[in-house]
């Protein structure tokens, strides 16, 4: 390839020789790569989860927007509806239907960051899983490289719903990179040049911050997020298409055949307006896209437009605004796991305006068994003995966990509670109603707080 590239250059100078009188001028610096600048920067999970956003980025295309998607794996643990490909292979099959997917649209700039595949509903278990630490800095760095206006991403944040853990480590990768990309102290041999030619570890790359991020719910319940960002209808008509948003998405979802086909085959025979009714029918699109304004560093209004108030350039780098910490008391039992890191998680990013709900809340397959984690802190200068209780619905039965405990000065101690779901009391039904579970924490007799739960059983879920 050199050779060739070598060759072709002496054909041009051979071709267009430079002027011997022409004046020499200041010499330029080479700039960024204009060819990978981009609007939009999508994070992801998972391929086909593109389409949680597909119908709002062919209204971008439309309005001439130039959008990248990041993957944060390749999908091998996913199911195979189309061949008998698995783990790694099928990796390899679902990265080629997302590039196939997503050139529907018009996009080709698509990155992979090869976390694992994770399947559970833990965040800390998709990170840990995924590399922390080294998918951030490879994310940081495509941050660098895209210079995005706005970042789209899952919201960070657990929900009854599919709230697959791998879908909140994107989100939550993507709000890191959005508070860090601008930095030049985070990663600096990104935004350092090499001294040397062909120096293979420094990447003169530049500090760069995204203006806003944009979040979409992998969650059942709408109603938290309503007027906390914009909503997109899916039913106006592209511009250089002439069909239907939600018609593109559905189009460029087609190539998904690993994970719908039997999905994607029942809706072939469909006509048109059947088509319609389906993909805008309550569980799809039925009242548009909604998403949720995580931060804006350009000012604008809660529910306007993605890009209201952003101007093409550079602004300062923004250190994110932490939130003070709230008051415990010397004695205090808390729910732990992935509930208290996203209280921290929300605090530490300026994100206190997050939807969440409250009391914390899990979807989990019945009949099977709920991990309840705690943090039980003692602040006084001697060890404190501090009982636990439990109360359950009707059925549901305690494993193990509660009980007196004694916790030394200054400790804080990490038990938990195991509960026995029952099954599903009707035959053929698919959920139940949430319902609260509630431990108790006592210390020489007084009360020093409760923790609160909402569990939903299903038929089928993630595990916990």
């Amino acid at each position: 390839m050199k050779r060739i590239v070598a060759q072709w250059m002496i054909l041009l100078c051979l071709l267009f020789p430079a002027s011997a009188g022409a004046a020499q001028g200041p010499k330029a610096f080479p700039s960024a790569d204009e060819r990978y600048k981009v609007d939009i920067l999508l994070v992801v999970a998972h391929p086909d989860d593109e389409g949680a956003a597909t119908p709002y980025l062919a209204r971008a295309l439309d309005e001439h927007k130039k959008v990248a998607v990041v993957f944060g794996t390749r999908g091998s643990s996913g199911a195979n509806e189309a061949g008998a490909e698995q783990a790694a292979a099928l990796g390899d099959i679902r990265e080629v239907e997302a590039r196939n997917a997503l050139a529907t649209l018009g996009i080709t700039n698509v990155w992979f960051l090869g976390g694992k595949d994770t399947a559970s509903q833990s965040v800390l278990q998709s990170l840990a899983s995924w590399g922390h630490g080294a998918t951030l800095e490879q994310l940081v760095r495509l941050v660098r490289l895209t210079c995005p206006e706005v970042i789209l991403t899952f919201l960070p944040g657990t929900f009854i719903g599919e709230d697959h853990g791998d879908h909140q480590a994107s989100g939550l990768l993507a709000t890191e990179a959005f508070d860090l990309a601008g930095d030049p102290t985070v990663f600096p041999e990104q935004v350092s040049g090499p001294t040397k030619r062909l120096e293979p570890y420094l990447d003169n790359l530049r500090p760069w911050q995204p203006k806003k991020i944009y979040y979409f719910a992998d969650a059942d319940r709408e109603d938290i997020f309503r007027g906390k960002g914009p909503i997109y209808p899916v039913k106006e008509i592209s511009k250089s298409t002439k069909q239907p948003y939600w018609r593109m998405a559905l189009d460029s979802f087609r190539a998904h055949q690993t994970q719908a086909k039997s999905f994607l085959d029942t809706i072939a025979a469909m006509d048109e307006a059947q088509l319609e009714k389906v993909m805008t029918a309550e569980g799809f699109w039925s009242d548009g896209l909604q998403f949720v304004l995580g931060k804006s560093l350009v000012g604008g209004t809660l529910t306007g437009d993605i890009f209201e108030n952003i101007a093409t350039g550079t602004i300062p780098f923004a250190r994110p605004e932490v939130s003070p910490e709230s008051a415990r008391h010397e004695l205090s039992v808390e729910l732990a796991g992935p509930w208290s890191f996203y209280s921290e998680f929300r605090r530490a990013h300026g994100l206190t305006n997050l939807p969440h709900p409250e009391p914390p809340e899990i979807a989990l397959q019945a009949p099977g068994t709920l991990v309840i984690p705690l943090w039980m802190r003692n602040r006084t200068a001697k060890a404190q003995e501090i009982t636990l209780t439990l109360t359950l619905p009707a059925g549901w039965t305690e494993q193990s966990g509660t009980g007196k405990f004694s916790v030394g000065a200054k400790q804080i101690a990490s038990p938990r509670i195991e509960v026995n779901l029952p099954a599903l009391a009707e035959k053929g039904s698919r959920k139940t109603e949430a319902q609260e579970i509630a431990v108790h924490a006592e210390s020489n007799g007084q009360s020093i707080g409760d923790v609160r739960l909402r569990v939903e059983l299903r038929k089928r879920a993630l595990p916990q």
